[in-house]
């Protein structure tokens, strides 16, 4: 299958922009240009009806539409459908080409007053993104904007606080973003007015599907014009008709131009399963400038926080054989690419997606598929309601799809229930040498068994899980038929019908040979009931491997670096493997019924952690030692041939060759920090470690112990903090001894950053530490 990929890719990157003798060509260029072509159009909704005119005279004739560099303000989403299958629309000006869902604004702007400008504009209906020039400037909001700042860039518990309502003059429209009292994602309200007793009026929220609180400090509003207080914001009255703005130093309004936002998809390619849009492909635009999709309709994955509104920037439903390849998509204010209930063989390859408001690529499938299907958290279909064949009920459901070297980073810029890559209700989806970074929540996320067959291979995704909570670089759940909140009901139903857990999850999932770091999670986190999994190959590079409820999990060939194996709430037939993984630390178990199938023939890097892990017959083949990595500062974690890891099964795979491959996009990409490693810090003295901002060291000398007044040489010396850290920001000071972290005792390094990795996915860890010869406590939050 990947032979074929990478063939097919080859071959499309050859063919962009390629014509047959037979094609007949429609060029569109900029308005007020000329074109001596003979079907030339200065607008793509009229070469797309061209097109459709030209294919009821003659069905089977090729189509394509060349657009010349230049920007392209649609007017309305543009519509491909089964009539135009086959239509290609492409540029040999690749990266010069703007598709934009904005529209320009005749404005005059004036001075107003206290450096707000202000202008009168010819439209009363509301908009969400004002651009300036090609810059996107800020709708006014509260708190003000701040880019260290995690959650939308700046929050505050007092975002809708009454004394800060009461200077409010008009709250009608609002709104209020507030992270999920759990950390699952978010809420979105319009505020609609206030009540008897000043509070806002709240409409909206139905973005989350597990009712909660909300959180009680990531809160953020707009669009209320006494929070206009900063360069660079906006407000619009629509009563009035008036843009008021503070421009940023050095702008000129009276010769600048001036976009808003208008359109919520920008092309809808949509078929049917009986008559579907065959073999059109997009390829060498830009894409930019399209609506939130806050308060559209949203519906519900099974059992899970997730809800999805059903579109993006390019939408495709019921397509086959298409393809969006090597296109840009920035500034856009939902979803970008969404693959929509019955699709096969859809290629997303080679795209650049960046600065968007929710989630880059989904392939999401109608729950009419799904057998049995129950939608919230504690739902179950009760056994002698329950349709007990295997697999889907319909095809209306992405399958045979590819994700390929897109680089997709800074997405989730206004939703929280995010991801690079969302897959739910699918079959067989590809994910192969992706770079996903900076993301709010996870890089990759597989909802629900069904159906499984994915391939999740070569990808680069770390710095996730920036601004939510109990998830990872890559996340599943799998609550499928056999699923159910109570584990004695479930554990019943497995035993009388020990395939059940198959039922939905039909073929294996493979994760292999990607490189994962979540500074704020787990590196690969199995979660609910995820099962039929094939694990292998992977660097993870700090949060580990969770292995929660499932079955059927085989996880080996794995380097854990600075982490280990959380295996949490098993059951007594799980099946699970876990042998010949490169770890170091112990296994962090939980409430485990039985060790499942096989855990051994691991390498530990430390001692004193295989120890900790040889429970009755689990571990007792395993070895512990330096396992002699080729070069990990480099991030080479390939060991030397006198490795002792390669005596328990573990064998060398490639170091160079996760995410991007694509030459342009390749050199764009980030790569992950290489983190320094904990066994050395274990086997080293005077060593430093740098850790959330804070220079450390362990307490070792008489003179460090007399200094700080300790009673021993334990502990960890804080020798410097960098002002504005996490560390800083919890209150401690250069010179304080860290003694302890979220109730455990450390007396070194290895002990904190080890109790650290187990807990770093909570919101925050108290800290004990010694000062001025007295122990107290600090909260130290973590993001």
């Amino acid at each position: 299958m990947k032979i074929l990929y990478a063939w097919a890719l080859v071959a499309s990157m050859l063919c962009i922009g390629c014509t047959s003798s037979s094609d007949r060509v429609l060029t569109v260029v900029p308005e007020g240009q000329t074109n001596s072509h003979p079907d030339s159009f200065h607008q793509l909704e009229k070469a797309l009806q061209a097109a459709r005119e030209l294919r009821r005279e003659a069905p089977a004739q090729e189509i394509e539409i060349q657009i010349a560099a230049g920007e392209y303000y649609l007017g309305q989403t543009l519509e491909i459908g089964p009539e135009l299958s086959g239509i290609r629309l492409t540029t040999k000006d690749k990266g010069q080409v703007v598709v934009k869902g904005a529209k320009r604004l005749e404005a005059r702007w004036e001075p107003f007053e206290g450096g707000l400008w202000k202008a009168k504009v010819n439209t009363s209906q509301g908009f969400d993104q004002l651009v300036i020039n090609g810059e996107v400037q800020v709708l006014a909001r509260y708190p003000n904007i701040d880019a260290q700042q995690n959650h939308w860039n700046g929050s505050a518990a007092d975002a809708i606080a009454p004394e800060r309502i009461k200077h409010w003059k008009q709250p009608q429209g609002g709104i209020l973003h507030v992270l999920h009292g759990a950390e699952w994602g978010g809420f979105h309200y319009q505020i609609t007015g206030l009540d008897e007793k000043g509070a806002p009026v709240l409409a909206g929220g139905h973005q989350n599907n597990r009712p909660w609180n909300l959180h009680k400090n990531y809160r953020m509003v707009e669009n209320i014009r006494e929070e206009l207080d900063s360069p660079g914001e906006w407000y619009f009255d629509q009563e009035e008709k008036t843009v008021y703005f503070w421009p940023p130093e050095g702008l000129d309004l009276t010769s600048a131009k001036t976009e808003v936002s208008h359109l919520k998809q920008l092309i809808n390619i949509k078929g049917s399963r009986d008559n579907p849009v065959k073999g059109v492909s997009i390829s060498g635009i830009v894409f930019e400038q399209s609506q939130r999709t806050l308060f559209e309709k949203y519906e519900p994955l099974l059992r899970s926080d997730w809800m999805v509104y059903r579109g993006g920037a390019i939408t495709l439903s019921g397509a086959e054989n298409c393809s969006i390849e090597q296109n840009t998509f920035r500034n856009l204010g939902g979803n970008v690419i969404f693959v929509d209930g019955y699709n096969r063989d859809i290629r997303i390859v080679g795209n650049h997606i960046y600065q968007c408001g929710a989630t880059a690529i989904a392939f999401v499938g109608d729950p009419s598929a799904v057998r049995s299907p129950s939608f919230q958290y504690k739902e179950f279909v009760p056994w002698e309601e329950m349709d007990t064949l295997k697999g889907p009920k319909n095809t209306l459901y992405p399958e045979n799809c590819l994700a390929e070297n897109n680089l997709i980073h800074d997405i989730g810029t206004i939703e929280k229930q995010v991801a690079g890559v969302q897959i739910s209700m699918a079959a067989k989806i590809s994910v192969i040498h992706n770079s996903i970074y900076d993301i709010p929540r996870a890089g990759i996320n597989i909802s629900e068994g069904t159906w499984g067959g994915h391939d999740i291979a070569y990808n680069d995704v770390f710095n996730t899980v920036l601004e939510t909570g109990d998830h990872g670089a890559f996340n599943s759940w799998g609550r499928d038929r056999f699923w159910h909140p109570n584990r004695k009901v479930m554990d019943s139903l497995v035993a009388r019908h020990p395939g059940m857990p198959a039922w939905d999850a039909i073929y294996t999932t493979t994760i292999r040979n990607n490189r994962f770091r979540c500074d704020h999670g787990w590196d690969i986190d199995l979660d609910d009931g995820s099962s039929n999994y094939h694990i292998y190959n992977n660097l993870c590079l700090s949060g580990g491997l969770k292995l929660r409820e499932g079955f059927h999990r085989v996880v080996e060939n794995n380097i854990l670096v600075n982490n280990g194996f959380h295996p949490h709430v098993w059951f007594k037939q799980s099946n699970d493997i876990f042998r010949a993984n490169i770890v170091m630390t112990s296994h962090q178990d939980i409430a485990l019924q039985a060790w499942g199938k096989e855990v051994d023939y691991n390498f530990f890097t430390s001692e004193n952690a295989l120890k900790l892990s040889q429970k009755g017959t689990v571990g007792q083949h395993s070895q512990a030692g330096d396992p002699k990595f080729v070069a990990a500062s480099q991030g080479d974690f390939r060991v030397g041939e006198q490795s002792s890891a390669l005596e328990v099964g573990f064998q060398n795979f490639s170091m160079d060759s996760f995410g991007v491959q694509l030459p342009l996009l390749k050199k764009m990409a980030k790569s992950p920090a290489i983190p320094q490693l904990f066994f050395e810090l274990e086997e080293k003295t005077s060593v430093q470690a740098e850790w959330l901002g804070a220079t450390l060291k362990n307490v070792e000398t008489l003179a460090e112990r007399s200094a700080a007044g300790l009673s021993g040489e334990n502990g960890v010396l804080i020798l410097a903090i960098e002002e504005g850290s996490l560390m800083a920001t919890a209150g401690l000071q250069k010179g304080d001894v860290l003694l302890g972290l979220d109730g455990k005792e450390v007396n070194n390094m290895a002990e904190l950053l080890n109790q650290f990795q187990g807990n770093k996915w909570k919101e925050h860890l108290q800290v004990k530490y010694y000062r001025n010869q007295q122990t107290a406590t600090t909260d130290l939050k973590l993001k």
